[in-house]
């Protein structure tokens, strides 16, 4: 009988599998030493950054958030936003009631010009008053001038003939002249008087006439201060439509900046008064980080130095900041109800005190909102 064959398969089994046990028994301890060396790396990291890091957990996005208010009362007419609305400056938020403006401002227009039409007219009539008596002056003058001229030629004709009729007169006693010539010199003496006189009262008239053109030119002082008068009351009006001018705009609320609108407080139809709040809303791109960091950490954190920062909305991204600012005193300093422990018993609290961080520049990215809860991370080391 022949049995080789199958008595060789049969102790070949026990072979193999005696191999396989031993390697993997050696798979399993290299898997088992390789997870062990894993969780030592990882606890190692995790004790060394607990020892290294300081961690603040109770964090917050903050802001300057702005509070809009009105200067004026009125109805408001319209509302262009709603909360959580992006604006740039300039952008309208909210209108109110202007019609009683605009009315006043119309009426404010019309008498400024009304004073420049009485003001073109003061002008063109101070021209004319200054034309008629410049002439009129100008003509008085050529008329004294000319009556003045008359009179030494009317003084010198009655001194001619004075002297003719004294000889007539002598010619008349010694019997030489006739009563002809007598009657005839008299008669030119008269003559000459009489126009000495009439030259006389000619003169007086034209400086009299010349006065009254004198006096005549004092309308034009008064038109000047007329004029003049007018200017004030076109500064007054001025200002005053300047000012309703600014009342008409102060009635547009409009975005200071760049920002978010966070909450509205009024609706269309409702009426405000001056400094009732309106709109709150913030500048995305100056958002920081406060924190109250434990007087015991406070020394970690100085100004200027580097923090890292955990969002809380955001945990698989990671933000720079650094410390701008750290509070002069500890928080419950202005706390409402202080504790002075007049009693004796004393029980140590740690205090906190306030730190502000700022983000660098572009890393909200107008992600992080205020409010939202944030972890600093600050190195431990003085």
């Amino acid at each position: 009988m022949d049995i080789g064959p199958g008595s060789s398969k049969a102790d070949a089994a026990p072979l193999t599998v005696k191999t396989r046990g031993p390697a993997r028994r050696r798979l399993r301890i290299a898997a088992a030493a390789i997870v062990l060396l894993a969780f030592v790396a990882v606890a190692g990291t995790w004790v060394h950054r607990q020892v290294t890091t300081v961690f603040v957990d109770d964090a917050r996005i903050a802001a300057d958030m702005v509070t809009l208010s009105s200067r004026l009362s009125g109805w408001v007419t319209e509302i262009g936003v709603i909360a959580g609305d992006t604006g740039r400056a300039g952008d309208m938020l909210l209108r109110i009631d202007s019609r009683e403006a605009a009315l006043t401002l119309l009426e404010i227009e019309a008498r400024l010009a009304g004073l420049v039409t009485r003001g073109a007219e003061l002008e063109a009539r101070l021209a004319m008053v200054d034309r008629q008596t410049r002439s009129q002056e100008d003509a008085q003058r050529a008329r004294l001038e000319a009556a003045r001229s008359q009179l030494p030629a009317a003084q010198a004709d009655r001194i001619f003939a004075e002297g003719e009729f004294a000889r007539a007169v002598q010619l008349m006693g010694t019997g030489s002249g006739t009563r002809q010539r007598h009657d005839q010199t008299r008669a030119q003496l008269e003559t000459a008087t009489q126009r000495v006189l009439a030259v006389a009262a000619e003169i007086r008239n034209v400086e009299a006439q010349l006065v009254n053109a004198g006096a005549a030119r004092e309308e034009l002082t008064v038109l000047r201060r007329q004029l003049d008068s007018i200017g004030p009351l076109q500064q007054e009006l001025a200002a005053q439509r300047d000012r309703v001018r600014l009342e008409i705009q102060d009635r547009t609320i409009v975005m200071p900046f760049d920002g978010v609108v966070d909450r509205i407080f009024v609706d269309a139809g409702e009426y405000v008064t001056p400094g009732q709040r309106l709109m709150l809303v913030h500048d995305p791109a100056r958002v920081r980080v406060e924190a109250n960091v434990k007087e015991t950490e406070i020394r970690y954190f100085r100004p200027g130095s580097p923090v890292r920062l955990r969002v809380d909305a955001y945990p698989d991204r990671r933000f720079e900041g650094v410390v701008e600012r750290v509070g002069g005193a500890a928080t419950s300093e202005f706390a409402l109800l202080p504790s002075p422990n007049p009693s004796g018993n004393f029980t140590k609290i740690t205090q906190r005190l306030p730190v502000r961080v700022a983000l660098r520049a572009g890393a909200a990215d107008g992600l992080l909102r205020p409010g939202m809860m944030v972890g600093v991370e600050a190195p431990a080391r003085e």
